[in-house]
């Protein structure tokens, strides 16, 4: 297998939102819970954080192919940002996918290290995301510890 994992052009920010759309349907989400206009939303969410939270894509291309993406940012918070980024500068590790074809060949473990490395070009102090249960041994073998963040379904 020829893969190459790189960094994606603004032109190929579809891939990205195609990709970030398939994940949420391999991971049970009725698509009728998905809004119409999620390309548009996706789209637009990396337009702005590509100018704002210094985003970077990454695809990985087998022979040229692509065949899965992920992406990273600055992660803004929940609340006020008062501590100093020295303590406090966390990365968030989003959207990443890879064909079912191509799965289980090491290359959502390539596409999460580029997503490190760019958030530590950046001086954060800790990359974050939220795993699917089929994610989370891959995350865990990259030294991603479960966090202490609790959910109430509240519906």
């Amino acid at each position: 297998m020829n893969l190459k994992i790189r960094e994606t052009t603004p032109k190929e920010d579809s891939i990205i939102a195609e990709h970030f759309y398939q994940m949420w349907l391999d991971v049970g989400v009725a698509e009728k819970l998905i809004k119409p206009n999620h390309r548009d939303l996706t789209l637009e969410f990396i337009k702005q954080a590509r100018q704002d939270l210094f985003y970077k894509g990454f695809v990985a291309e087998v022979d040229r192919l692509i065949v899965g993406s992920a992406s990273c940012q600055l992660f803004t918070g929940l609340y006020s940002l008062i501590l100093e980024e020295e303590y406090r500068k966390y990365g968030y590790i989003w959207g990443v996918y890879v064909e079912s074809s191509y799965r289980r060949k090491g290359i959502a473990k390539q596409l999460t290290n580029a997503t490190v490395e760019h958030l530590k070009s950046i001086n954060c102090t800790k990359a974050i995301l939220n795993a699917s249960p089929a994610g989370k041994p891959v995350y865990e073998s990259l030294g991603f510890s479960s966090s202490n963040g609790m959910q109430l379904d509240l519906i």
